[in-house]
């Protein structure tokens, strides 16, 4: 997972990450391969503490009919994540069916959760054991974000699929990372302005 970058600036926005590709056309790689992996990204991600984890990979082993089934829907989750943020991103309407399957996950994961004594109070899915437990914290931010916004500030990278939350000040943030793509983009116009200069 240390290969996973979490640029999202929400847990829900860095879920649809899990799936990798370019800005346009088909993934071309998924962190999520199985129930293993997606409690291991929810430790990585910090929705998930190791004993947490522990316990969700005895119980997997335990059933592997539920686990298998909560891996599919955790991957329905992401497809509707990713129609609904992608659309908001582009300036489109994200459609009801994926908002309603929503709203049903959320419904669920507070049925499952607990308010604990913070400042201000916060959910929390410590005594949730159920094979659905990384599942949660995700929807849960989904709808903190949709509900609370910045929702204009939804932005996909301009040279991978990756979306993000521009948090930057003046909203300028092109890409999911410095590091990554903007530095990939800055030396392809290195290249291509070299090569221009050496036509003429």
């Amino acid at each position: 997972m240390e290969t996973v970058r979490l640029v999202g600036g929400n847990l829900a926005v860095d879920f649809v990450n899990t799936r990798t590709g370019p800005p346009a056309g088909p993934p071309d790689g998924d962190v999520l391969t199985g129930y293993a992996e997606l409690v291991a990204w929810g430790v990585y991600a910090g929705a998930l503490t190791e004993p947490e984890a522990a316990r969700l990979r005895r119980r997997s082993r335990d059933d592997p009919d539920g686990a298998r089934t909560a891996f599919t829907r955790a991957r329905d989750i992401r497809d509707d994540l990713d129609e609904i943020f992608r659309s908001l991103a582009g300036g489109g309407e994200p459609r009801p069916a994926a908002l309603a399957r929503l709203r049903d996950g959320e419904s669920d994961a507070l049925g499952h959760a607990r308010l604990e004594r913070g400042s201000p109070f916060t959910w929390s899915w410590r005594d949730d054991h159920t094979l659905d437990r990384p599942l949660r914290p995700v929807v849960h931010a989904a709808v903190g974000l949709l509900t609370a916004g910045p929702l204009d500030r939804i932005k996909g990278c301009g040279g991978c699929s990756f979306l993000f939350v521009d948090e930057s000040k003046n909203r300028s943030r092109r890409w999911c990372s410095m590091e990554d793509c903007g530095t990939s983009e800055k030396i392809r116009r290195y290249v291509a302005a070299r090569r221009s200069r050496s036509a003429r």
